[in-house]
């Protein structure tokens, strides 16, 4: 997986890539996820997510129209269309370059919805949606380490040095 930030005026340009192929005995998971996030003086404008998948292909599209965000999830078992007024200022793109401080929800770009975040420790937070579960963990403010919890398997995502 690679994250990127790209500072442009006062603009953010936030990418995150992850193309996975994993032999599980009998079973050959694939998995593509790009997001792509522009946030503006702070505020999310734009963000969209493609998956493909073994089990199919899907996006996410949030948009800022000027007095609302435009929010369309279609992903796997999952489906959102709302609107919403309240301005996005933080996001899942953001956790791996941010840790998310005094914040109580982060917005998922992927479901077009909030986690729930609890600091458990120093540097650590855990984040909850539904049935999904993950930890991030931070040293000296920098993302270190992902655990994203799977009834199956765990996966970690650490920070390449």
């Amino acid at each position: 997986m690679t994250a990127t930030r790209q500072q442009q005026g006062d603009q953010v340009l936030y990418t995150t890539l992850s193309d996975v192929k994993v032999n599980l005995l009998v079973y050959n998971l694939k998995i593509f996820y790009k997001t792509d996030c522009r946030f503006q003086n702070g505020q999310l404008m734009l963000s969209t997510v493609e998956a493909r998948t073994n089990r199919g292909d899907f996006f996410s599209k949030t948009e800022w129209k000027g007095d609302h965000y435009d929010i369309v999830a279609d992903q796997y078992k999952y489906n959102r269309r709302t609107t919403q007024k309240e301005k996005i200022d933080f996001s899942v793109t953001t956790l791996y370059f941010s840790e998310p401080v005094h914040r109580s929800k982060v917005f998922t770009e992927y479901f077009g919805d909030y986690f729930n975040v609890t600091k458990t420790s120093q540097g650590r937070y855990r984040t909850v949606f539904d049935d999904r579960e993950d930890e991030y963990i931070y040293q000296q403010g920098i993302l270190t380490r992902i655990i994203k919890k799977n009834s199956l398997k765990n996966y970690v995502i650490r920070l390449l040095d």
